[in-house]
């Protein structure tokens, strides 16, 4: 691998504490674990914690957006939540504003990658959060959780490997607008399975 790849390269790092899990993020070019270059690098990762933000004493959404909200920049923190309901059978994941997120079978989940840019991310806007931010969970394994580098430079999280979005369509609690689009876009499973 040589020294630019390996510069650039972000691995997944489980660092198992008293609030959560730390993970570092992995870079969508390069899914080659390398924690000592990822550490040496700076990389600020993001704290993972099973609880939901109001547990860990925080108020408000985090700059998390609804359906076609722009989002000028990532989140300061995200919650992922386990829900029933809607037009699915199988739990799937939704985040504080209790909006369906999706998985698009497009993307890879092994190595994890997004594929949905530009015009494409409008429509299906990321989750994002800021580097160095929370995840926090409710009801959601932090073993399955995890972040990739996109093309722009911002942090996505992903379930199961799986890029998670929101869809612009879905402006109220619970719509699932986006299920099923063009055949590629589902609702996703905590483990970042598609809901049927």
């Amino acid at each position: 691998m040589n020294r630019r790849l390996l510069g650039l390269s972000l691995a997944v790092l489980l660092l198992l504490g008293a609030c959560g899990k730390s993970i570092e993020i992995t870079d969508e070019d390069d899914a080659t674990p390398a924690p000592s270059q990822t550490t040496s690098q700076g990389n600020a990762g993001l704290e993972v914690l099973d609880n939901s933000a109001e547990e860990n004493g925080m108020n408000g959404d985090g700059g998390t957006m609804i359906g076609a909200e722009r989002q000028e920049q990532p989140a300061d923190w995200v919650q992922l939540t386990a829900a029933r309901g809607g037009d699915v059978s199988g739990i799937r994941l939704v985040d504080i504003h209790q909006s369906s997120l999706y998985r698009f079978d497009n993307d890879s989940a092994n190595p994890s990658k997004s594929t949905c840019n530009d015009m494409c991310a409008l429509t299906w806007p990321p989750v994002t959060v800021q580097e160095g931010g929370r995840v926090y969970l409710e009801g959601v394994n932090a073993q399955r959780i995890g972040a990739i580098r996109r093309d722009d430079g911002t942090v996505q999280i992903t379930a199961g490997g799986w890029p998670l979005y929101r869809f612009s369509g879905d402006s109220q609690p619970g719509e699932l607008n986006g299920q099923g689009r063009d055949g590629v876009w589902f609702a996703v499973s905590p483990e970042g399975q598609k809901v049927e």
